[in-house]
């Protein structure tokens, strides 16, 4: 049964200040309940301010009896000490007790009204100069005006968390925002997703044929599996899926999507002789990279100087000490007198030395090139392993972030082109459909591009299946690399990386080398066995590796005992546990202490770094980037991460739903890294998951160590399972068309 107080919040016991979760000790005016503890969503709480709560009380098991707050009104305060108390409680910058007791002694019960009406008038206190009372005000009716949205939210349902994401997007206008397309927040505000977004518009009285409704559905579905890597998805089956969701006729989605279609927000057309539905931003990237690539494969390069490409390839053999295969001196050759190439292969198969090998003889020609890969760890390492400078994709294309568009603008595009005459492009398979288009429209053709990477692994994390749709168009010369070479064989990470991706068993725990199966049965001995492994038995037998910095867990599933939810919490427990000459912060179900490992969940390119070592500064800290907490400041709301070493990132703590502990990962958050030592589980997963790609990208992270725990028959499953995600990706089939018409003209 709802029931209503009128009261003061005494003091605060808790308050999440990103998503207003409050406990707090409420005084009433009322006679018959006088003080007692509220629970609740209050995103401005503070001791002193006056409300108006709804709600029930229910009984804590441990806690005891609270009072559920599902609804509050903010009551401003009229009696002087009410003013006091509310104006020294901290609710507006700038005010503190002092400065409280002074505006009440000067301006009495008028203080909230001069505040709101006549703010120059707060200059008569003395410490407070026209800025400050000018920031006084504002914060004041601020308040005020999220205190009315709230008010006229809480009709749709909408609680006061949402309501204040909802408030910091849209200010003032957010009712009639939501009044005039509830569905535009789905878009607008990070963690709305289309089921919230369709239950507030049902309290809205949004009719389930809405249009808007429909094609929001629509959006929304195809937006999702875009999520999942696809750039479309079949006519049939999106109709199926949004008439499933929106639990209406195929025939209404049909129709819909025709209008969507004539407006020019999707688009129809007909992939591998079935009618395809893109959002228009993947149609038009998957047209822009063939044309890209169709270009730079034609054009006419600049000749490589100092001879023959054979004589070149022993020249440089004879400078470095390199001695090249007959099949890589193939690669070497190819890249160079092709416009476009793929050199893909897995481990110990020369692909560094191939690209040492050709950059040797770039630089030689005096041909100015360009090295990259997509995350900054992967460029990290081609500059230990090669010697030579690379760069993120995004940073070579000079990215930065539009705010006022909500949108990531790069500086090199085809209207200011990179200057480079061959562009090498490392770890390509993670490389996703719309960043292929901002590269290949920012090379001019007549470069060389080259594209290297393991098409063996996962694939990429955004939408696309790039680096596989080249190959299997045969559009672009691609070498394929398989011999393992004689340094590479003496380790069993890399001869059973090749096993596994044959379809053959590993062989594990041979002597004196790099690849171990410890056999576990139930996942609880496996937990046990990989948090001893991780702190005690590693660290032990490889003394100079940290075992927070060196030592990664993988594994497939995020959820569970094998995931790594619950093993960071218990990793963070035993490799950085409570320590009072460390500051933590708690947010949401998680705890942030100095020392940690972490890692950026999604892409915020506005993020801004400051480099420590090249005195630089730029913006940007990408999904799947890992750093290390260096401190934390509560008084100002800050904490501070390192990444690669160098790069310092500020995070307000708004901003912590960005960053999770990463002590454990999923081995798709693992793509494009290597890390000393890798441990992880091999038990019972969804099949989807327990594939041979996913265990052969999970083995080939691992350079000096690779321990797998648990059963040698789900090991065995792993391989056996060659499930490949499909992907609805439309890049290899418009390639393939190139192909047939160019051979059509010959």
């Amino acid at each position: 049964m709802t029931e209503e107080y009128i009261g003061t919040i005494q003091e605060i016991i808790f308050h999440n200040k990103e998503n207003g979760y409050t406990v707090a000790v409420f005084a009433t005016e009322s006679e018959e309940q006088d003080e007692f503890t509220i629970v609740g969503n209050i995103p401005q709480a503070a001791a002193g301010r006056a409300y108006a709560i709804h709600g029930e009380f229910t009984e804590h098991p441990f806690y005891g009896e609270q009072f559920k707050v599902t609804g509050y009104e903010e009551r401003m305060p009229s009696s002087q000490d009410g003013i006091r108390e509310f104006l020294a409680s901290g609710a507006l910058k700038g005010i503190g007790p002092k400065t409280a007791a002074a505006m009440v002694a000067r301006f009495g019960e008028n203080t909230l009204k001069i505040i709101e009406e006549e703010p120059e008038r707060l200059t008569e206190i003395s410490g407070i100069g026209p800025k400050t009372a000018a920031k006084i005000s504002d914060a004041f009716l601020q308040q005020r005006e999220f205190s009315a949205v709230s008010l006229q939210l809480q009709q749709y349902g909408i609680s006061a968390q949402y309501a204040f994401k909802l408030y910091q997007t849209y200010g003032t206008d957010t009712v009639s925002v939501l009044e005039e397309n509830p569905y535009r927040i789905i878009d607008d505000v990070y963690g709305v997703g289309f089921i919230k977004a369709d239950r507030i518009a049902e309290k809205m009285g949004v009719e389930r044929d809405d249009p808007f409704r429909i094609r929001s559905g629509i959006n929304f579905t195809l937006n999702h599996f875009a999520g999942d890597g696809h750039t479309y998805l079949p006519q049939e089956e999106l109709c199926e899926k949004a008439a499933s969701l929106l639990e209406l006729s195929r025939e209404e989605i049909g129709q819909q999507l025709e209008i969507m279609a004539f407006a020019g927000d999707v688009r129809i057309e007909t992939v591998n002789g079935l009618p395809a539905v893109y959002l228009m931003q993947y149609y038009l990237a998957e047209q822009n990279v063939s044309k890209n690539l169709r270009l730079l494969r034609s054009a006419q390069l600049k000749p490589i100087t100092g001879g023959e490409v054979d004589t070149l390839i022993r020249r440089t053999e004879a400078a470095t000490g390199i001695n090249l295969s007959e099949n890589q001196k193939d690669a070497v050759r190819q890249s160079l007198e092709n416009g476009v190439c793929v050199i893909t292969g897995g481990p110990g198969t020369g692909k560094t030395t191939i690209i040492n090998a050709i950059i040797e003889i770039l630089e030689e020609s005096e041909l100015k090139t360009a090295i990259a890969a997509p995350t900054g760890r992967a460029a990290k390492r081609i500059t230990e392993t090669s010697g030579h400078p690379a760069s993120t994709i995004h940073r070579l294309l000079e990215y930065s972030y539009a705010e006022d568009e909500d949108t990531l603008r790069f500086g090199r595009t085809a209207d200011n082109p990179l200057e480079y005459d061959a562009v090498i492009i490392d770890e390509a398979s993670m490389i996703d459909l719309q960043l292929m288009n901002a590269l290949t429209s920012a090379i001019r053709p007549g470069t060389r591009f080259l594209l290297v990477g393991d098409d063996d692994q996962l694939p990429s994390v955004g939408a696309g299946n790039v680096l596989r749709d080249i190959i299997s168009s045969e559009y672009i010369f691609c070498m394929k690399l398989t011999e393992i070479f004689r340094q590479a064989a003496e380790s069993m990470i890399v001869v059973n990386a090749h096993r596994i991706n044959q379809g053959e068993y590993p062989d594990c725990n041979v002597k004196d080398k790099d690849f171990f199966l410890l056999r576990r049965s139930s996942e609880r001995e496996m937990l046990d066995t990989i948090l001893d492994l991780c702190v005690r038995r590693l660290p032990a037998f490889f003394p100079e590796c940290s075992p927070i910095r060196d030592i990664q867990v993988l594994t497939p599933v995020r959820k569970g005992t094998l995931g790594c939810l619950q093993m960071n919490g218990r990793l963070q427990e035993m490799l950085n546990p409570p320590d009072p000459e460390k500051a933590e912060k708690q947010h949401a179900d998680r705890i942030f202490r100095e020392g940690d490992k972490v890692m950026q969940i999604r892409n915020n390119y506005d993020l801004t770094w400051r480099d420590s070592q090249e005195f630089t500064e730029g913006e940007g800290v990408f999904n799947g980037d890992v750093g290390f907490i260096q401190s934390i400041d509560n008084d100002a709301g800050e904490m501070t991460v390192i990444f690669d070493e160098t790069r310092y990132v500020t995070y307000s703590f708004g901003q912590l739903e960005e960053l999770e502990l990463a002590y454990a990962i999923t081995v798709h958050k693992s793509q494009g890294s290597e890390f000393p030592i890798v441990v992880m589980p091999v038990s019972w997963f969804p099949p989807v998951l327990a594939t041979r790609n996913l265990l052969y990208t999970g083995v080939t992270r691992g350079k000096t160590a690779v321990v797998l725990v648990g059963s040698e028959n789900k090991l065995c499953a792993m391989v056996d399972n060659n499930r490949i995600s499909q992907r609805y990706s439309g890049l290899g089939y418009r390639l393939c068309q190139l192909l047939r018409l160019e051979n059509e003209m010959m």
